[in-house]
């Protein structure tokens, strides 16, 4: 599980130490894993998008020497294998 995602989930904690989680004041949070878990399974796309979409120059380039249906073609079919 990552941090970011337990602080995304949970805004109030603050600090994660091993599997313990504070608030500002350094009292003990506790939080759901499974809440995490759905939150990172919901979110996954979003990184996987940005993998696999083209760099910003060959998007740039495809654009120049193949117009902007060809680039809405590539972007779509990266949305397409990796809906919300």
């Amino acid at each position: 599980m990552k941090h970011q995602d337990i602080f995304a989930v949970y805004p109030d904690i603050k600090v994660i130490r091993g599997d313990e989680a504070f608030d500002a004041a350094g009292n003990p949070v506790a939080y759901d894993e499974a809440a995490v878990q759905a939150y990172i399974d919901a979110n996954a796309y979003k990184g996987q998008r940005a993998a696999a979409y083209p760099s910003i120059p060959d998007q740039l380039d495809l654009l120049y020497h193949g117009g902007m249906d060809a680039w809405k073609a590539a972007i779509t079919a990266v949305k397409e294998e990796f809906p919300k």
